[in-house]
């Protein structure tokens, strides 16, 4: 017990900085992001969604009237020896990010539709205007393909969807336009925001992170759910020996339930703070002397 007269500890809180919306493949509207955000006790969230930002804006009113901050967000999907994935945190140029990311919707759409096509080839009678009903206003991806084939009752459920004709080596899958890493991270500046290697689960390497900070990242997600406990306690070691900001979240697509439920990760707010701290001083390196 504390002393006698002592103040009570302020409660810990909590951030969630990785999640996704109706604006690409999430469940949910943005504005229902935030609110679920608020019911789960999170005291800011970033605002994830694939190559886009239009969800932000929904986001932020609502976060504005429920006193839960929104950090503009975007996952982009790039190559550096392989896939990978890229978290734009702290965006404040939404507009030229917006000119930058109307291009890989577009070949989102056109990836899509060849899916599509490898799919009717197959004998799965799969329309793209299924898909796009799927999608609705979001920029489409491979789940609003699987969520077809699971209303047209060619697949029991996301996993077989992937497991039988869309994921890697599969028969129907078309690799994504390729956006060099490098290339992703000067998107990401040139939007006034910070790069961050998303889940690079048990592929954090020192020898890597050394070399993707040499060309501009800014951080690490230390938590994710496909981490394991020693993951995290590994990439953690790495972002501080190498000076990478934290981050972390749920990676949020409206799961109920399992290991991808919103606020699940407990990210502590002293992670955003910190990358709040490397924003200021990216702006300040930018401002001529």
């Amino acid at each position: 017990m504390p002393p006698a007269g002592a103040a009570p500890a302020e409660p810990e809180r909590f951030v969630d900085l990785h999640m996704h919306s109706t604006a690409s493949d999430g469940a949910l509207p943005p504005g229902e992001v935030v609110a679920a955000a608020k019911r789960a006790g999170l005291v800011a969230i970033a605002l994830t969604d694939h190559d886009t930002v239009a969800g932000l804006a929904e986001a932020r009113e609502v976060g504005d009237r429920l006193g839960v901050r929104v950090v503009a967000g975007v996952e982009l999907s790039a190559v550096e020896e392989d896939e990978v994935h890229l978290l734009g945190l702290h965006l404040a140029r939404l507009d030229e990010v917006e000119r930058q990311l109307a291009a890989f919707r577009e070949a989102r759409r056109e990836r899509a539709r060849q899916i599509v096509d490898r799919l009717n080839a197959l004998g799965l009678p799969v329309t793209l205007d299924a898909v796009m009903a799927q999608a609705g206003t979001g920029a489409v991806g491979r789940p609003h393909i699987a969520r077809a084939l699971i209303a047209g009752g060619w697949a029991r459920d996301l996993r077989e969807a992937f497991e039988r004709w869309l994921g890697n080596g599969r028969p129907a899958y078309v690799e994504k336009r390729r956006l060099a890493l490098a290339d992703a991270i000067r998107l990401v500046h040139d939007a006034g925001g910070i790069a961050v290697l998303a889940h690079p689960g048990s592929e954090a390497r020192r020898a890597r992170l050394e070399a993707l900070r040499a060309i501009g990242l800014d951080g690490v997600e230390v938590r994710h759910p496909s981490h394991t406990p020693e993951d995290v306690a590994r990439i953690a070691a790495l972002a501080e020996h190498l000076q990478l900001v934290p981050s972390g979240g749920s990676d949020w697509h409206g799961n109920a339930d399992g290991p991808r439920v919103l606020g699940a990760m407990h990210i502590p707010e002293s992670w955003l703070q910190q990358q709040d701290e490397r924003v200021r001083a990216r702006a300040a390196a930018e401002i001529p002397a």
